[in-house]
This record gives C-alpha cells, sequence and structure tokens, in this order.
C-alpha cells in the first residue's frame, strides 16, 4: 500500500471559505426516539443524560450559545467564519416548523456559514431533507448520521434502536438531495473483533458518504456501559489496540472522504476508563506514526479545491 493520504477538516473548510472556520457546538434542548419511548427508553448504553451535549440548551438559546463562543474562537484559533452545529441528542427530530427555527436562528447570526447536524439515520423526515437542501443554496449544510456500526447484532447490543438498513435508506435520501454526509463509527464496541470493526470501515468505503467521525468508546458514569464494566462484562481497548484499528480503518477509505476526528474527547470529570482516552494530542500523534510506520500514510494533509 502506497500511503493513505488524510483530508481533515480544517484544510477542507479553508479550500472553501480561504480562511479558519471553527465550529461552535449547540445544545438545543431536543430529545431522540430511543429515550422518549417511540424506540426506545435510557438511550445507547454508553450515552449519558445529557445525550453527549453540553446541556446549555436549558438554559441558553442557540442564539446565546454562539455569540458565547464566537469571541472564545476568535482568540484561540484566530477563526474568522463559523459553523453552528447542532449536537446533542438527535437534531432532526421534531416538528419541522421548531426545527427550521433553530437552524435559522444560528444561520441568521453574522459569520455562521453554515450547519452540521448531528442526527440518527432513522428519524430524519423527507420534508426536513428538503428544507436542508433549499438551505444549502445559502450555505453549507453537514448532515452527520451516527452509525457507530455495520452491525446489528453490535446495534442492538448499544441499545441503538436503529439498524444498518435505516442508515443505507437515509444515506440514499440525503444524496439525492445533494447534501454531504458525515458518519459517526465507534471503535471497542462491545464483543466486535478486530475484523468485524474493519468490516464497518470496508462497508463505508463503497458508499457516498463525505465525512467521517471515528470515535473510541469510552466509558463515562452512570451509564449502563459503566454497569457492565464494572461487573467485568466489558473491557476497553488499549491505546495500542486503538492505534492498530484506527490507523486501518481509514486506509480503506477512499482519499476524498473528509476526516473530521479520529479519537474521542471525554470529559475529564466524567470519564472511567480508559484514562488513556484524555490524551487526545498523544493518541494523534501514535496514530500517524503508526500509519507512518506501517506505510498506511503519506502526510497529514492533501490539498483539494473542495
Amino acid at each position: 500500500m502506497a500511503g493513505k493520504k488524510i483530508y481533515d477538516f480544517n484544510t477542507y473548510l479553508r479550500n472553501i471559505f480561504g480562511c479558519r472556520v471553527q465550529k461552535i457546538t449547540i445544545d438545543a434542548n431536543l430529545t431522540c426516539p430511543n429515550r422518549d419511548g417511540t424506540k426506545g427508553y435510557g438511550g445507547c448504553i454508553y450515552c449519558n443524560k445529557r445525550g453527549s451535549g453540553t446541556g446549555l440548551g436549558k438554559k441558553l438559546s442557540v442564539s446565546q450559545q454562539i455569540e458565547q463562543a464566537k469571541s472564545y474562537l476568535k482568540k484561540r484559533y484566530k477563526a474568522k467564519k463559523f459553523l453552528a452545529y447542532f449536537q446533542s441528542y438527535s437534531n432532526t427530530y421534531g416538528p419541522i416548523e421548531k426545527l427550521k427555527k433553530l437552524y435559522m436562528e444560528a444561520l441568521s447570526i453574522e459569520d455562521i456559514v453554515g450547519i452540521c447536524i448531528g442526527t440518527r439515520p432513522d428519524c430524519v423526515e423527507d420534508e426536513v431533507l428538503d428544507y436542508l437542501k433549499e438551505v444549502s443554496k445559502k450555505y453549507l449544510v453537514w448532515l452527520e448520521y451516527g452509525l457507530q456500526s455495520a452491525h446489528n447484532k453490535t446495534l442492538e447490543i448499544i441499545n441503538r434502536g436503529h439498524s444498518v438498513e435505516d442508515f443505507l435508506d437515509a444515506v440514499n435520501r440525503t444524496r439525492q438531495r445533494g447534501l454531504n454526509i458525515c458518519v459517526h463509527v465507534i471503535l471497542g464496541l462491545p464483543y466486535e473483533t478486530r475484523d468485524e470493526m474493519l468490516e464497518t470501515a470496508k462497508f463505508l468505503s463503497k458508499l457516498d458518504i463525505q465525512g467521517i467521525k471515528i470515535h473510541l468508546l469510552y466509558i463515562i458514569k452512570d451509564t449502563p456501559l459503566e454497569k457492565m464494566y464494572i461487573q467485568g462484562k466489558y473491557k476497553p481497548l488499549t491505546r495500542e489496540e486503538y492505534v492498530d484499528i484506527v490507523s486501518h480503518f481509514i486506509s480503506y477509505l477512499p482519499d476524498s472522504v473528509v476526516i473530521q476526528r479520529i479519537t474521542g474527547d471525554p470529559h475529564k470529570n466524567e470519564l472511567v476508563a480508559p484514562m488513556w482516552a484524555l490524551e487526545k494530542q498523544k493518541n494523534i500523534n501514535a496514530i500517524f506514526d503508526f500509519m507512518e510506520k506501517n506505510g498506511l500514510y503519506q502526510g497529514k494533509f492533501f490539498k483539494s479545491k473542495g
């Protein structure tokens, strides 16, 4: 193998806008069909009550969250433009008029050039996609679908509440409208082997997707996964195992796929295990070193016209 060229999200955005563009994470105080009883209760086994978000949605409006973050991100990253990232819970799940109001509240703010919408593949209606197609004529739009694994047996174990077939349907309908798709996957899910994790990479390599986020499964407090860990029913990946698997996972993806994330980013006060997950930069460096050493890697970035 000649080596994988990695197209990172910052480079992708700079190619489009000609400047540093930074995501602003938003909690829109929505919910999830796997929590409100439509599909189930309690959510996925690794997710806490905040839905992997900030919890700010109960205190601050979308506009307030954006304005609060902008000044900090301008100073830290010299960012000039921003994307509104609806992260917590399922952000296409709700009445269409409510969703439109939330999206447009974000897009109406100065220097917001697009939106990224985190959601589930089983709760994105055609009317939402039709609306976002219109939005994409003026703004950058990404749909971020949580697949997590290409194996239905794993999705059942983690109480995901949707199937691989639901994901394929969402991808098809989303791409019919020309919208960008970023897929979320998790490595180290209970009882999955290394080969099964890499089968997810091979599965995605054949699909019309534009980006990917790869997460390490880490254990956080007050989740069913924590109970499994305490009872000895789950053991997280070691750093060495994760570096090996994620490196080979990336190598299967087409060079055109934008790599938006290659590891998790846990909250220190919530993390139970593995503690090495907190060493984000060390983990990233280890991945690039492994890929280079094993001929999987040609350099951190490659340039594209976007």
